[in-house]
């Protein structure tokens, strides 16, 4: 009897808790919308590169309501939102656009595991787009800015026993402001998409000791068979020990420690094992932190062996390279949107589809475009050995291309740039996927691009450089990347630096039922059939294979999926047809990646 009582209570609930939400609007949605779970939303451990046993998910029902720039905090509340889905986003349950004369204000109670006592509590953002404000318990703790990076606030000195009030406030000018945002624009169209508004990643909580891990930096170096960790800490003292531990399954492989705070140096086995996308090989680690011989903190992470480069190939062709040896890259430009999620896949399982589909297409790599995914997508990427290009979101003005002087931004955008680029490297770092860092796309607020190209440079050696995608070009950097549409072209070469072709493609296939919009649509060039389309493509993929041996050294295709109205991906915007023949795309592609081997 109690358990039939148990299992009307939780329908009860669930029935409840459906009826304060539903998803909104009446567009395409995929298959992973109809399975969510408002009280176990996005429910995975959010950060893998960094993980500790003990956690709790604050995703799910939050109150929200929408008010004029500089109220003050609401007394009510105008209903139920779903986080962490944009206010703009059908999964929201809102789905209303917010604007720059608005502010969006979130609110919802929580309570701390009695078994945290004697910890320090964080509160973790993965993302929130742009600014937010953040108070517990009517106690401001914290204020970040940057719609693409993860955060975070120790909020204990503002607990208190029992139930705990959190309250988040978030303002998004989109293209009104200067701040990075993509493809966001107030007025979607053509390549230009939905704004993405407010919590967009997972809300979570995590007690961690007094004295804590913070960060980690991780750098491999096949040449010496090497590994070095960086370890940050808080409250940091130089009596305090690191210790990092690498294993393969249980088996301890390498073990290096430093105090004072220097970088831990790892010397690797004569056998260690490197990552490619053929042979995605990651070690395990233990990173743990003594003080006075006893152990304060301890965190799991993973690493690999690789190495990124570039050299001239015996035509005297700059080739890029992975572990010293050539290899044309050759992925998908790959927005990372949803039509039911706008920046937010609906589920884990969604998140790493398109990176699976990306790999069953025979692509050894992806250009993440103008947008940061979760820390999950990079752990996917490299789990599953796939080479990411990580652009830069662009912002502020687009300008047209080679219009003799750069972009001059205000003193506020030049700084805002500066602060979220770097934020981005930083918490991208360690993931060894990561191969290119790209600042600019085409002339998209592209601004002193010798500079910036050298500053990412010199900030993170370990990557390349591609200073403009497709963009106003200048001698930087480690690459000159063309776009042309819609077939391949190398209508410029650089005779010192690795040519490639950053965009390309934008085949379009509409079909008919699998719109964002059923009567407003766009490619770079439109074909009826998905055989015609196919044709199309293996074409190109002819053209491209011939302009390798003359030069090219990389290319992206456009792209992995349908996004809003365009219609120019491999797959539809709701994920549900494959668009183009799979199997005949693999061959192809498989050839052009293995080309250069």
């Amino acid at each position: 009897m109690r358990k039939v009582v148990c299992s009307l209570v939780i329908l009860i609930n669930s029935v409840y808790l459906f009826a304060q939400w539903k998803p909104v609007g009446g567009r395409i949605m995929t298959e992973w919308a109809a399975k969510i779970d408002v009280e176990n939303v996005l429910p995975e451990y959010p950060r893998p590169i960094m993980e500790r046993a003990d956690w709790i998910n604050l995703n799910g029902l939050w109150n929200y309501a929408i008010s004029p720039v500089g109220q003050a905090m609401p007394q009510s509340y105008d209903g139920r939102i779903l986080v962490p889905f944009a206010v703009e986003s059908s999964l929201s349950g809102v789905g209303k656009s917010l604007g720059e004369k608005n502010e969006l204000w979130y609110e919802r109670q929580f309570s701390v595991p009695s078994k945290w006592k004697g910890h320090r509590i964080l509160l973790h953002f993965g993302a929130v787009d742009w600014k937010a404000d953040v108070w517990v318990n009517k106690v401001k703790v914290g204020q970040h800015t940057g719609g693409f990076t993860p955060f975070s606030f120790d909020i204990t000195p503002a607990l208190l026993n029992g139930e705990n009030e959190l309250i988040v406030k978030v303002w998004d000018p989109t293209d009104k402001g200067p701040q990075p945002r993509g493809k966001q624009v107030s007025k979607p169209g053509g390549i230009w998409y939905t704004p993405v508004s407010g919590i967009w990643q997972t809300v979570w909580l995590e007690p961690v000791p007094i004295r804590s891990i913070v960060n980690i930096k991780t750098t491999p170096d096949i040449d010496r068979n090497k590994l070095t960790v960086e370890v940050m800490t808080d409250h940091q003292m130089l009596s305090d020990k690191l210790e990092v531990k690498v294993l393969e399954g249980k088996q301890l492989v390498a073990v290096g420690s430093s105090v004072n705070g220097i970088p831990v140096e790892i010397a690797m086995p004569s056998d260690v094992k490197w990552w490619s996308p053929d042979s995605p090989f990651l070690y395990d680690m233990e990173i743990c932190l003594y003080s006075e011989n006893k152990l304060i903190d301890k965190v799991k992470s993973y690493t690999a062996m690789r190495k990124y480069s570039t050299k001239r190939d015996k035509n005297g062709i700059v080739r890029l390279q992975l572990n010293n040896k050539d290899l044309f890259q050759f992925g998908l430009l790959d927005q990372g949107w949803w039509p039911d999620g706008l920046y937010t896949a609906p589920s884990d399982e969604a998140l790493v589809y398109d990176i699976q589909k990306t790999k069953d297409f025979g692509y050894n790599m992806i250009r993440k475009h103008i947008k940061v995914e979760p820390a999950r997508w990079y752990t996917y990427c490299d789990r599953l050995g796939v080479i990411v290009w990580q652009d830069m979101p662009s912002g502020d003005k687009n300008r047209k291309y080679f219009e003799g002087t750069e972009f001059k931004r205000s003193a506020e955008s030049e700084a805002i740039y500066r602060k979220e680029w770097k934020e981005i490297i930083d918490c991208l770092y360690s993931y060894p996927c990561i191969g290119t860092w790209v600042p600019f796309n085409e002339a998209w607020g592209q601004f002193k691009t010798p500079e910036i190209a050298e500053w990412t440079k010199q900030y993170d050696p370990s990557r390349l450089v591609n200073p403009a995608s497709g963009g106003n070009h200048y001698t930087c950097g480690d690459m000159l990347d063309l776009h042309n549409y819609p077939g391949p072209e190398m209508y410029l070469y650089d005779a010192q630096r690795a040519t490639v072709l950053g965009e390309y493609g934008g085949i379009g296939l509409v079909l008919k039922e699998h719109l964002w919009e059923p009567n407003r649509n766009w490619g770079y060039v439109q074909f009826s059939t998905s055989k015609e389309a196919t044709d199309e493509y293996l074409k190109y993929a002819n053209m491209l294979k011939d302009m390798i041996a003359r030069g090219f050294s990389a290319a992206v295709y456009t792209q992995t999926t349908d996004v809003e109205i365009e219609v120019n991906g491999l797959m539809t915007y709701d994920r549900k047809v494959i668009k183009l023949d799979e199997q005949k795309l693999k061959r192809a592609n498989t050839e052009i990646c293995e080309s250069l081997k």
